[in-house]
C-alpha cells in the first residue's frame, strides 16, 4: 500500500482535492490517503465544508504520494516558507507528484519543478505562470508528465491525471475501471486541451 499526502490549506478548490481522491483511492488497498495541512484544525475549502486533517507539516514529510490542489488561494500559500519547504521535502521523497490547476504554481513557486514541463489553469494562465519562471510552461495540455512530475489544467482535468498516474502504477485495466465504477468519461489524450484555445493561448 503507497502513502497518499493530499495537501489542503484555506479555501483549496474542492474538486481540484476530491476529483483525484476519488480515483487515487482505488479500491482502497492500494493507497492510504493522508490529508496533510499546516495546522491542526478542520480546514475549510472555498466552498466551505471543513475537511479533518490526518497529519500537519512538522509531523511527517516522507510519502509515497503527493497530491497538492489548487484554488485562488494556493498564491497565498505559496507565502508560507514552511510550506514550501515540507512539499521540497515530500517531493525529493515521492514515487509520483502530482498538481491540480494553480497548485502546479503553488509546487512551481518552490523551485521543485525548475527547468521541468509543467501546465496549470488556462483562464488564469498568463496571469500566474510569471510566479514560477524557471518552469517550461506548457500552454495546450490536459496534463504535463516530467518524469515522476504530473501536473494538470484546471480543476476537472486533475481527474484524468489522477487515472493516468493510477495506470501508470497499477495498470491500466485497473484505471479503466476506476473510471468505469465512477461512470467518468476518462479522456486518456494528455494533449487534448479545448481551454488553452478557448482562453486564447493558442
Amino acid at each position: 500500500m503507497k502513502s497518499l499526502a493530499a495537501l489542503v490549506f484555506p479555501g483549496f478548490e474542492t474538486l481540484d482535492y476530491f476529483g483525484p481522491i476519488e480515483m487515487l483511492g482505488g479500491y482502497g488497498e492500494e493507497t492510504e490517503i493522508v490529508t496533510v495541512a499546516k495546522h491542526a484544525d478542520p480546514v475549510a475549502s472555498v466552498h466551505g465544508q471543513r475537511i479533518v486533517i490526518d497529519q500537519t507539516l512538522a509531523e511527517k514529510n516522507d510519502y509515497d504520494l503527493l497530491l497538492v490542489p489548487g484554488g485562488d488561494s494556493a498564491l497565498d500559500a505559496a507565502k508560507d516558507e514552511e510550506m514550501l519547504d515540507w512539499l521540497r521535502a515530500v517531493s525529493k521523497n515521492a514515487e509520483r507528484v502530482m498538481t491540480v490547476c494553480t497548485g502546479s504554481i503553488l509546487l512551481g513557486m518552490s523551485g521543485v519543478l525548475d527547468g521541468r514541463k509543467a501546465t496549470t489553469n488556462k483562464i488564469d494562465f498568463t496571469s500566474t505562470v510569471h510566479l514560477a519562471p524557471r518552469v517550461d510552461w506548457v500552454k495546450e495540455a490536459r496534463w504535463v508528465r516530467d518524469d515522476k512530475f504530473y501536473t494538470s489544467s484546471g480543476v476537472s482535468a486533475g481527474m484524468d491525471m489522477a487515472l493516468a498516474v493510477m495506470a501508470d502504477l497499477f495498470g491500466m485495466e485497473m484505471a479503466d475501471r476506476l473510471a468505469l465504477g465512477s461512470e467518468y468519461e476518462w479522456h486518456k489524450d494528455a494533449s487534448r486541451d479545448p481551454f488553452a484555445k478557448l482562453a486564447g493561448l493558442v
